[in-house]
């Protein structure tokens, strides 16, 4: 017969001791955000999201003899309660960010959020680190919530003088806290489009015993894009809103 816990000890959730820590950064996180949201910012999310070469064509993924995986793109964009930012996204096969990231792309982006917003709270999610290192102790809590030296996305490098230079300020989205962005729903509304809807954007070529097949991933892009229209963007703003809400009430 198998052995049953206590009835009081199967709501025990283990504690990683980083919890504390991932607490602490959360809350500094919302304190200046909503800090600079009641100064005037206006707050605009700055992300990526990989697009896989399968996921394109619906078919399995494969690799080389290598055993690498096959071509993949990143998309690059930002959002905010007023739908995308009125900034042309970039659509960036990965083998070419192997060779340097564009660092003009950042100048550029900044430049066209202070002409449409005014100054803006860019708030961004890091490329997750494979350091493995464990937390420090925050000695500025304030700094802290800020942005690091450089924010290293796999397409653009975010500098917080560059942001500053245009008015702006540049922020970190805390670790394991995607659901106070809504990128990450804009981002799986734009893949669903593709699963969906690839085949009105595909053309068939056949000649001799072969037969080919076109895809116009530019164009299937731009209109996913799209479909995450301004309506919607205002409902993802408020969702991740409703969760700010929460977590400063609870951890404060």
């Amino acid at each position: 017969m198998p052995h049953l816990a206590h009835p009081l000890l199967r709501n025990v959730v283990p504690r990683s001791p980083f919890d504390g820590h991932r607490r602490r950064q959360c809350l500094q996180y919302l304190r200046t955000l909503r800090t600079l949201q009641y100064d005037g910012f206006t707050t605009v999310y700055l992300g990526e999201t990989e697009i896989s070469e399968s996921l394109v064509t619906g078919e399995e993924p494969c690799s080389d003899a290598r055993g690498r995986p096959g071509p993949a793109w990143r998309v690059v964009h930002a959002g905010g309660g007023q739908g995308w930012v009125p900034w042309r996204h970039r659509l960036l096969l990965r083998d070419e960010l192997c060779a340097g990231r564009d660092h003009s792309l950042f100048p550029e982006f900044c430049d066209v959020v202070r002409k449409a917003y005014g100054k803006c709270a860019i708030v961004v999610k890091e490329r997750r680190r494979q350091d493995g290192a464990g937390p420090k102790e925050d000695k500025d809590p304030e700094a802290r919530a800020r942005a690091p030296p450089v924010l290293q996305l796999t397409s653009i490098a975010c500098h917080p003088e560059v942001a500053k230079s245009c008015g702006h300020e540049l922020l970190s989205l805390p670790p394991r806290s995607t659901y106070l962005s809504p990128l990450d729903s804009a981002w799986s509304s734009l893949k669903w489009f593709i699963i969906n809807s690839r085949g009105e954007f595909s053309l068939q070529s056949v000649g001799g015993i072969y037969s080919y097949r076109y895809i116009l991933l530019s164009d299937l892009i731009s209109r996913g894009i799209e479909r995450v229209t301004p309506s919607k963007w205002r409902a993802l703003v408020g969702k991740a809103r409703r969760w700010e809400n929460y977590y400063l009430g609870k951890l404060s």
